[in-house]
């Protein structure tokens, strides 16, 4: 495999070079904010919740390697992109059902495994509807719900999970028109995507930061009694 091989996939983009996409990459820097804004958040809360700091390095990680994929745009640097996102949509999973739900590590792992299948294979029957972006809906549905269940429970992150759904699809959208508006606006959609995704993480980020550590091991407990 060439791992320097051009990708032209975003309408932004009309040749190989660096800045072919200045605002698809500069748009990046709202990841960035968005990871500030969430570690501002988690010194509040106290600075001792170590799986929300995770999350927040991996939003600015998210930011930095899409920046790299919408400047070098090879095979390479879209490895740098998608994993990131990838990981924090694995990990935020297995931290919703641990902290939002008080499930068991071993409950948790399996539900995971699960929705990672899910995912791979899902994403071929969505791709008629939702085409390239097919791999992103499994994560909408996920938050959907996530967030319905939580809203039934009266669960306090139930609002804050079900906003970040409500943005994101947006944020799909607008990913999923980047190249049919291509003749009408050549600057395309897609520095929208970075921009309301950065703020789908950040609602995320805080969601689990306001429910804390600490209620993870409550519920967790409440659970385990009433097994």
């Amino acid at each position: 495999m060439n791992w320097t091989e051009p990708i032209d996939i975003y309408c932004e983009r009309t040749d190989p070079s660096f800045w072919a996409e200045p605002l698809n990459a500069i748009s990046n820097i709202a990841f960035l904010i968005a990871a500030l804004w969430a570690f501002r958040r988690w010194q509040r809360a106290g600075g001792e919740d170590g799986p929300a700091l995770s999350l927040i390095v991996l939003v600015a990680t998210i930011g930095i390697g899409s920046f790299l994929f919408h400047t070098f745009a090879n095979r390479w640097s879209v490895m740098a992109d998608v994993v990131p996102i990838s990981v924090f949509i694995y990990v935020y999973f297995g931290l919703a059902l641990r902290r939002f739900f008080g499930l068991s590590w071993l409950r948790t792992i399996v539900a995971l495994l699960a929705f990672v299948a899910f995912s791979f294979a899902v994403e071929p029957l969505l791709r008629p509807l939702f085409g390239g972006s097919a791999g992103y809906a499994p994560a909408l549905l996920a938050m959907l719900g996530v967030g319905l269940l939580l809203w039934r429970e009266g669960h306090p992150a139930a609002r804050l999970i079900l906003a970040a759904a409500g943005v994101f699809a947006l944020s799909l959208c607008l990913r999923m028109t980047d190249q049919p508006i291509c003749a009408t606006l050549p600057i395309g959609t897609h520095y929208f995507w970075h921009v309301f995704n950065a703020v789908t993480l950040a609602i995320l980020v805080a969601a689990a930061i306001r429910v804390g550590p600490r209620q993870e091991r409550v519920r967790s407990e409440t659970l385990h009694r009433s097994e």
